[in-house]
């Protein structure tokens, strides 16, 4: 067994929780990871990781949404652990390369995004531009809320799965 799994799997309950909540910011979903344990090989973490996102509930993720800065900001509307904020600033590393105009309209989007929604912008923002970011936001503000929540989880799940990662090779 991968070391990482021995000391994921030796985790108390509550420890194993606080590493999956850096995952995924919904605590059903860290609560059943830490739960679902022991894990056997790295591939059962990332099935199991499925099949509690599969069950999560709409305030769950609205929940996992919080604990996201908003793109092109430092600091999420929940607290983050020191590790979160380094996975953060990495996963957005490319919007601090943006120009100031780039940065002012994402800013700007944000702000029309989260009042139609009531949620922040959730994309995967690894290895994609500041451009890119915006012409998804754009692309995706004038969906209905339904198919917008439902697009924001699957980032949100893709997030997750990396984040996973690190966390198994940490």
């Amino acid at each position: 067994m991968n070391q990482s799994l021995t000391w994921l799997n030796r985790l108390s309950a509550g420890d194993a929780e606080s590493e999956f909540l850096k995952c995924c910011g919904s605590i059903a979903w860290a609560r059943a990871m830490a739960q679902a344990r022991p894990f056997a090989s790295h591939k059962e973490v990332f099935t199991k990781a499925e099949q509690v996102a599969a069950e999560l509930k709409t305030e769950d993720w609205l929940e996992a949404f919080r604990a996201h800065p908003k793109i092109g900001e430092q600091k999420a509307a929940k607290s983050q652990t020191e590790q979160e904020q380094r996975w953060s600033a990495q996963e957005q590393s490319a919007v601090h390369a943006a120009s100031v105009d780039t940065i002012t309209e994402l800013t700007s989007r944000n702000r029309e995004y989260e009042a139609r929604f009531g949620f922040i912008f959730i994309v995967c923002a690894t290895g994609k531009s500041p451009a890119e970011m915006l012409a998804i936001l754009q692309q995706r503000i004038d969906h209905d809320p339904e198919t917008e929540l439902q697009l924001a989880a699957q980032e949100q799940r893709k997030i997750t799965n990396l984040r996973l990662r690190k966390l198994l090779t940490t």
